[in-house]
């Protein structure tokens, strides 16, 4: 079983913990839509990424034609 040596501080293990802190989401504006989005990612609301239309949306299918 591991022991320590010596006693570590609250300083100490505060300031090996300071890095740990969660970050703010960074989203960026749609260039299509307008809509907020995560950087490099397909966006969810128009399924672009980019110039290009990767995932169609559910208003664009056409469910009666089944």
């Amino acid at each position: 079983m591991a022991v320590q040596q010596n006693k570590v501080s609250k300083s100490r293990r505060n300031n090996r913990r300071a890095h740990d802190a969660l970050v703010a989401a960074n989203p960026n504006e749609c260039p299509s839509c307008g809509e907020l989005k995560r950087p490099h990612h397909v966006c969810p609301s128009c399924g672009t990424y980019g110039d290009k239309e990767i995932v169609s949306t559910n208003d664009e299918i056409d469910e009666d034609a089944a």
